[in-house]
């Protein structure tokens, strides 16, 4: 499996929510993280991982409700960033639910502007579609990642990592 792709289905991983499935698939995903090439992405990785198991599900989980559930500011579905316009809105869902469309995929048990189902999408299609959907919410991934540095949230790193995969992706195409 390409690189990139490993790294779009770890990040995804990493920002869904942690059920009793997510932790019983944990020591695969810790282990595919470490295969990853890229110094800096495998280190980020790694240290979210220990992070989570340092916690333990019951206060990892609380974790994550307080940081993605109950913050207007850091939730993970795109559309809301900006929540005074809900034409903006309405319409930018509906763009993010062509992409699914449009790659032959559906959003069925999640929003299409949910991130973890956007980075799922990524990962399933070729290097030039992936980078499609990164020119889509590049921008929104932006404002999430400073909001996750205001926040003092450490998921912020691994947005950091899905940036600069998408910066490499727009490196090669200028």
């Amino acid at each position: 499996m390409e690189e990139y792709k490993k790294l779009l289905k770890l990040a995804a991983y990493l920002l869904e929510y942690p059920s009793e499935a997510w932790w019983q698939d944990f020591d695969a995903y810790r282990a595919a993280a470490a295969e990853i090439e890229t110094k800096q992405a495998r280190e980020v990785l790694a240290e979210l991982f220990d992070y989570a198991q340092e916690l333990g599900s019951k206060a990892y989980e609380e974790q994550y409700v307080r940081s993605f559930e109950f913050s207007p500011n850091t939730n993970l579905y795109l559309t809301t960033q900006d929540r005074t316009d809900f034409g903006k809105q309405a319409s930018e869902m509906h763009v993010y639910k062509q992409l699914f469309l449009k790659n032959g995929f559906d959003t069925q048990n999640e929003l299409p502007d949910y991130l973890p189902a956007l980075l799922e999408l990524a990962a399933a299609l070729p290097e030039e579609k992936a980078a499609e959907v990164f020119r889509t919410m590049k921008d929104k991934l932006k404002l999430l990642r400073d909001r996750f540095i205001e926040a003092k949230l450490a998921y912020a790193f691994l947005l950091d990592v899905v940036l600069m995969q998408a910066e490499r992706w727009e490196g090669d195409a200028a």
